[in-house]
């Protein structure tokens, strides 16, 4: 199962498992993904997609955020607004 379905996925895999691994989430939509900047995997010599465990989690919390609405500009701005945060806070502690 994966990240659409509830479920987990403890290794790294291509893009060609993801049908068979988890079931709720279809491959062109990794590929939006990919194109929208949200995720970065890397690529084997002959150009396969190789998710590693941090590309998972991440595509484990872009599942999540869709689910709760959040449009993929939402999600692409998200961790700008997590760093302006941590900024603003250290200024404040100082």
């Amino acid at each position: 199962m994966g990240p659409g379905v509830g479920g987990t996925w403890t290794g790294a895999c291509s893009a060609s498992r993801w049908p068979r691994s988890w079931p709720g989430l279809h491959p062109q939509t990794l590929r939006i993904y990919e194109r929208e900047g949200l995720l970065d995997p890397a690529r084997s010599a002959g150009g396969t997609r190789r998710y590693s465990r941090r590309d998972i989690g991440r595509l484990q919390e872009i599942c999540a955020l869709t689910a709760d609405g959040l449009n993929l500009a939402g999600i692409r701005r998200g961790p700008a607004v997590a760093e302006e945060t941590r900024q603003l806070q250290a200024e404040l502690a100082r």
